[in-house]
């Protein structure tokens, strides 16, 4: 077994100073220290792909999955591509940086805890964590619209080429499927994704018919199909550890200023995927 820690870290948002700052002082605690990032580093490609260059010039290996904030085609950005021409544009330059995207060969994972193989997974939301009392997607976008309470996604994500965000999901549940299909049988892997993949992290939203932006109900098993040994995922801006079915979930987002500085943040600010307990 190597040496060096596996440790993970998501939503850091950029566009705020503050956390702008929060992401300079991110550094491995070893020289084979590897960092996976789940999601949501900024809105504005050059924030991306500047963040993930200067924790690529940290970490041994950085691994990133993207989340909904980096799909966004926000105006102000030079980068006008939309839908899947964004992704692998974004999947192009992280490349440039040695950068592991959902695209690029799962590595194998040999520190504290491993071996394991590291599986990033860019698999979005189809509307199927619906509000109680509904069936459709229809109706469950109708209940957030008569709320209020409706993720941006529904006016700067879009999905092209596919008719719908439910479509690209779908798409991406196939593609994902295949590529842990072809995993190595003997390893437990490390499942990267933005959304938690499971519903179950959503019950303690605030606002329930937020749920239906978090995830979809078909990768429900997947940690137990694909012998995960971990779940990392962000989006929700709740970082806790929980298990289901024996298996550790990790929410290991940082979130806006006005929520960290209301929960104040962890003492370490890079979530370990092995921790010692473990």
């Amino acid at each position: 077994m190597g040496s060096g820690e596996l440790l993970a870290v998501s939503d850091l948002h950029v566009a705020a100073g503050e956390n702008k700052d929060i992401a300079r002082e991110l550094r491995p605690g070893s020289d084979h220290d590897w960092l996976l990032v789940a999601g949501d580093v900024g809105e504005l490609s050059d924030d991306i792909t500047g963040t993930l260059e200067m924790l690529a010039g940290r970490f041994e290996k950085v691994v990133w999955v993207p989340g909904n904030h980096e799909l966004w085609t926000p105006k102000q950005d030079p980068l006008q591509l939309r839908g899947e021409a964004r992704y692998l544009e974004l999947v192009r330059r992280c490349r440039e940086l040695g950068v592991v995207t959902p695209e690029d060969d799962f590595p194998v994972w040999t520190g504290r805890g491993g071996p394991v193989t590291i599986a990033p997974l860019f698999v979005g939301y189809d509307y199927t964590f619906r509000p109680a009392g509904t069936s459709t997607k229809e109706e469950a976008l109708a209940v957030a619209h008569d709320s209020g309470v409706v993720c941006t996604d529904e006016f700067l994500l879009h999905p092209d080429p596919y008719p719908s965000r439910d479509a690209w999901c779908r798409a991406r549940l196939d593609y994902s499927e295949k590529r842990l299909a072809d995993c190595d049988p003997d390893l437990p892997t490390v499942l990267v994704n933005h959304y938690p993949l499971v519903r179950q992290p959503t019950d303690v939203l605030w606002y329930p018919q937020f749920a239906q932006w978090c995830g979809t109900t078909h990768t429900a098993d997947w940690h137990l199909r694909h012998r995960a040994a971990a779940v990392i995922y962000g989006h929700l801006h709740i970082p806790r550890t929980t298990f289901y079915d024996g298996v550790r979930f990790q929410e290991v987002s940082i979130g806006y200023p006005r929520e960290w500085k209301r929960r104040g943040l962890p003492d370490e600010l890079l979530r370990r995927v092995f921790p010692e307990e473990s």
